[in-house]
Parts: structure tokens; C-alpha cells; sequence
């Protein structure tokens, strides 16, 4: 799921066009086909990539911030696990304001954490899988960013 923006990118635009499920962010009914779009998905196998802060920060260094309920209930609903994978320095890598800190080659690290079963769960219980997964995250973040 991405920002409907990205697909009137020549780069994104067919990446986002073929693969993703655009939203309109400013609209509810955007975001419920999404989310029943998305649940179609799950339902038939696909797994999906959804980036729960709903947002690219120009925070520098950046920071980890709040998440959409709509990736946990989704989850919740679909009875599918959450595998949480935290971006441990593509920010060092990639970060480019246009001056001192520009994209470079390297070699970004990423920690896949261990997959979070969502069965048991209800739809009541979004808020706190959300929080949950957040401080797997953050933490495992936060250790990453003073190096």
C-alpha cells in the first residue's frame, strides 16, 4: 500500500500502477477499497509490505513514528502473522536533502524479528499489537541510530 501520489511518478509510477495498492489518504472510501483490496489479497496467499507510519519523515536523524492502526487490524482480521523487519541504517545510505547528505553505495542492514501470530486475536486487540510491534521496532532501531 502506498500513497496514490506515486503512481504519477515516471520512475514509480509503474511499480506503484501494477504492484501496489494506491490510497488516497484525504479519503475514507479510498482507504476502505484499499483495505478490502489488501484483505483480498491476503486471503488468496499474497504476502504484502506495509510501512505502518503512513509517512516518509525529513526528520534527521530520523525517528520512528506513531502507526496506522489499519496494518494490525488488517492482519488481525486476516488471521495472518505480522513479521516485523526494521531499516537498521538505510537512512545513512539513502537520506538525501539535495546537500551534505546524499544517497551513497553500501550495504544496508535490515533485522527480520521473529513473526508475531495474530490468530488469538480480535479486532479489539489492534491498539495493543500496534504498541507492540512499535517498541520491537524502536528498540531495535534505537540501538542501530548512535553507531
Amino acid at each position: 500500500m502506498g500513497k496514490e501520489d506515486l503512481t504519477d511518478g515516471l520512475v514509480t509510477g509503474l511499480f506503484f500502477r501494477t504492484v501496489d495498492i494506491p490510497v488516497n489518504r484525504e479519503s475514507k472510501m479510498s482507504s476502505f477499497r484499499a483495505f478490502k483490496k489488501a484483505m483480498e489479497k491476503l486471503q488468496s496467499g499474497i504476502t504484502m509490505i506495509v510501512f505502518p507510519e503512513g509517512k516518509i519523515s525529513d526528520d534527521y536523524p530520523p525517528q520512528l513514528h506513531a502507526f496506522k492502526n489499519g496494518p494490525f487490524r488488517l492482519a488481525i482480521e486476516a488471521g495472518v502473522p505480522i513479521v516485523p523487519v526494521t531499516s537498521l541504517n538505510n537512512w545513512k545510505l539513502l537520506w538525501d536533502t539535495g546537500t551534505k547528505y546524499g544517497s551513497k553505495p553500501g550495504v544496508c542492514h535490515i533485522y527480520i524479528h521473529k513473526p508475531i501470530e495474530t490468530k488469538h486475536l480480535t479486532v479489539d486487540d489492534a491498539d495493543s499489537l500496534r504498541d507492540k510491534v512499535y517498541r520491537i521496532m524502536k528498540e531495535k532501531f534505537e540501538e542501530q541510530i548512535s553507531f
